[in-house]
């Protein structure tokens, strides 16, 4: 004999007038395969609580016992319950009915009229001009007991008509609106309507306006007018400091993509894209990603596409537009191998990091747009690499690669100007991020800009055409080091030797310097203000000379000094260490 098999049931089950359909129901309730969990609503899950059953089958209790219903009001706009759970019916009469989860309101109104879709069969939903005309009727009732929603989101709403369909999308909403109005007797509602969209396309009273974002649409492209406000900060605090000019020694072409190398690779490292020097090498030299780590290596490829072509670098915006166009098509290049990031695309979604939530994505041109106001408005090089860095790493425009972008715009600033560019190493991380968090969160931008300055005056010792010992001094100053307690960057000065005597360097009293050079054949003078100089020659490279505290040079003399030279006509590179 074959199995009898249980009836595949819904969900939901609607008793019905229909004695027939009425009696199945009594049947499976007795059979136990259905329980009632509400006047005339039954379920065949009988495990979970009446209260997730309804919220989860809203539409379909509505369409089955309110056949003749418009789903309406802040409804029509939501097109679900509340979280509290109330939804908002016109109707034939006025009431309020309470189930397990769901509040239905009733209002009575006019019926369906031309335009209204239907919901979910037969239930019927407001077409969206006259979901905005019920929004503007009267309310008593505050939050989600209100049948309509706040002015400030119905504003958000027609933002977002504006920002997606244009002025004439706005426009011909307004149009349908006013025919409609007439034939559900809302004039009252359409004026307030009109005036709404009338503020909102700048040809009425902005002042009308309580939505930070529709006021700041009506005043031209939507920004975050908290992040202006930072952003002026920023501008005026950098306008009153004064800057050096730390010139960029890297003035060849092999030198200028040494730097890069290190440059992309810790910009990279510093957001979680890790390799170890020898394979960013090899991805580098050979052009080719490792085979285990395509995208990956396509982020070190990118990025190091953009930092070592000078000309690539010496460009910088004259204007709001071509701040755009630059931050697009670099990011294309960066991200290329990243499609789902959208590389070239600004972010179609919001995103965070930890506790910090970046502009909305509907305020980023309009933001940056703005932002851009204040950085043409300074002078210095250094300063305007800040205000950019800290402009596009605030807004984060992009799905990702926004903190390497942020730093190709800053470098590009100061490499335009024939400056240094900034690396930020990997012991400096903590430095760096705890900074821009706290500027973020206080409001406060010294501990950025010294963090920042720090960073570059780092980086302006960083030279060479000699990629090793470039790596060499890097490792020297702890620069590959992981942020650790007692582990810092460490600055060595690093002079370029002439055959013509160096700026004095002062030199910590009692301690040994340990001095690395590139070649051999230079000399050493040790003084100080109050007493004559002593000086020494090198004939024989040696690595790395230590000029002990206790040479006779040295001892002795308080507040000491000292200064190189080469003895030929070759260029010395000299790093003076402090032991």
């Amino acid at each position: 004999m074959g199995k009898i098999l249980t009836p595949r049931l819904q969900e939901i089950i609607l008793s019905s007038g229909d004695k027939t359909e009425s009696a199945r129901v009594s049947k499976l309730e007795q059979q136990g395969l259905i329980r009632k969990i509400a006047p005339r609503i039954y379920t065949s899950n009988l495990e979970e609580d009446a209260a997730s059953i309804i919220k989860r089958n809203w539409f379909h209790i509505l369409a089955g016992q309110y056949p003749d219903a418009i789903l309406s009001h802040r409804s029509a706009l939501e097109f679900r319950p509340t979280l509290a759970g109330h939804v908002y019916l016109t109707y034939t009469y006025n009431n309020n009915l309470q189930l397990p989860g769901l509040t239905i309101h009733f209002m009575k109104g006019p019926g369906p009229t031309a335009g209204d879709k239907i919901f979910f069969e037969p239930l019927h939903v407001s077409q969206d001009v006259r979901a905005f005309l019920e929004n503007l009727q009267s309310s008593r009732k505050k939050g989600e007991e209100s049948k309509t929603l706040t002015q400030a989101e119905l504003e958000e709403k027609l933002e977002a008509i504006l920002r997606t369909r244009g002025e004439k999308g706005l426009n011909d909403l307004r149009d349908r609106a006013k025919t409609l109005a007439a034939s559900l007797e809302m004039e009252k509602e359409y004026k307030k309507l009109s005036a709404l969209i009338s503020a909102l396309l700048a040809t009425g009273d902005s002042k009308k306006l309580q939505s930070p974002l529709a006021l700041a649409r009506s005043l031209g492209d939507p920004f975050d007018p908290d992040r202006i406000e930072l952003f002026q900060t920023l501008q005026q605090t950098l306008a009153a400091a004064s800057f050096p000019d730390l010139k960029d020694l890297n003035s060849t072409r092999k030198a200028y993509r040494n730097f890069a190398f290190y440059e992309g690779y810790f910009s990279n490292y510093i957001e979680g894209t890790e390799f170890t020097i020898e394979e960013a090498k090899e991805i580098i030299t050979t052009n080719t990603p490792l085979p285990a780590r395509q995208d990956d290596s396509h982020d070190i490829l990118g990025t190091h596409h953009i930092v070592s072509e000078k000309n690539e670098m010496s460009i910088v915006p004259v204007n709001a537009a071509e701040l755009i166009t630059l931050l697009m098509e670099r990011h294309a290049i960066l991200l290329r191998a990243r499609t789902s990031k959208k590389p070239g695309q600004f972010k179609d979604k919001n995103n965070r990091a930890g506790n910090t939530e970046f502009v909305d994505w509907q305020l980023v041109s309009g933001t940056l747009k703005k932002g851009f106001q204040w950085y043409s408005l300074l002078q210095h090089p250094f300063a305007k690499a800040v205000y950019m860095m800290f402009l596009v790493s605030e807004v984060h425009p992009f799905l990702d690669g926004n903190g390497r972008i942020a730093r190709v715009m800053m470098n590009a600033e100061l490499s335009s100007q024939g400056l240094s560019k900034i690396i930020i190493p990997t012991v400096y991380r903590e430095d760096y991020i705890g900074a821009l968090k706290k500027f973020t969160r206080q409001r406060d931008p010294d501990a950025y800009t010294r963090m920042l300055l720090r960073a570059w005056q780092f980086s302006a010792n960083v030279f060479g055409e000699d990629q090793d010992q470039m790596e060499n001094y890097l490792r020297r100053c702890n620069a590959f080091t992981e942020p650790g307690e007692g582990i810092h960057l460490k600055k060595i000065p690093a002079l370029l030797v002439t055959s013509q005597w160096s700026n004095p360097l002062p030199v910590e009293y009692g301690r040994d310097i340990r001095v690395y050079a590139s070649k051999e054949n230079f000399s050493y003078k040790i003084y100080s203000a109050n007493m004559g100089s002593v000086e020494a020659p090198v004939t024989e490279k040696v690595a790395p000379l230590i000029i002990s505290k206790d040479n006779p040079y040295i001892r002795g003399i308080e507040h000491p000094m000292i200064s190189f030279r080469s003895n030929t006509d070759e260029t010395v590179r000299i790093d003076v260490e402090t032991l």
